[in-house]
């Protein structure tokens, strides 16, 4: 099965969105003419940003126009599903946009291989991590009062084809889910493995051993 890799770096998010939506397109008109395509596992992040999903609700974003304009941040309602998150430096993203039936999987279960994925890189670093019942993402501390996420989950799916994903928070500046209710949750904090381990992680090293860990998996 082919997959082709990509690292877009630095990416404005209405720019990879855009692209995003190219490649997304492209495989569902070339498997309704029958046409070879291949499989996209792209990676990037993304200046400040705050997205909120089709079914999100825009209370949820805790700041108006002045502030996001002083943080530097822009406000996206897109088509993934679940509520507000933020995407921003320091943060690992990934975008596989492929087919489902050609890894014989179906959207719950491909939502369960990207949580394995980002579970078994936090233990690359010495992070025990976990689901939430009802909560899609990668959590830690499940069922204490100290319950955070470490990774975001949201995805698109339509004939059988995928777009958005995943966000890792890696070295992430925590302060900007401060302004909303990370996912639509009130009560539940944010960490990343910066924040876990005590250290800056080299962003590529991360990178790397996520794709090994998809690559795997799929």
């Amino acid at each position: 099965m082919i997959m082709k890799i990509e690292n877009w770096k630095n990416i404005p998010y209405s720019e990879a969105w855009n692209m995003q939506t190219e490649l997304f397109n492209s495989i569902i008109k070339a498997r309704s003419e029958g046409q070879p395509y291949e499989n996209h596992l792209i990676f990037c992040s993304h200046p400040h940003v705050y997205t909120i999903g089709k079914h999100g609700k825009r209370e949820n974003m805790l700041i108006g126009s002045e502030m996001l304009a002083r943080i530097g941040a822009e406000v996206f309602r897109i088509d993934r599903g679940g509520d507000i998150t933020y995407h921003g430096p320091g943060q690992l993203v990934c975008y596989p946009i492929l087919c489902l039936e050609d890894f014989n999987l179906g959207l719950k279960d491909y939502i369960h291989l990207l949580e394995e994925a980002v579970i078994r890189t936090c233990l690359h670093y010495g992070i025990a991590s976990g689901r939430v019942e009802g909560a899609t993402g990668v959590w830690l501390d499940h069922g204490t009062p100290g319950e955070r996420k470490i990774c975001a989950i949201g995805v698109r799916s339509s004939h059988f084809v995928t777009m958005h994903g995943l966000a890792l928070n890696v070295n992430t500046d925590l302060n900007y889910f401060n302004y909303i209710n990370p996912c639509g949750f009130v009560d539940k904090g944010v960490t990343s493995i910066e924040k876990e381990t005590g250290a800056s992680v080299p962003m590529d090293d991360v990178r790397e051993i996520l794709e090994k860990e998809l690559l795997q998996l799929f």
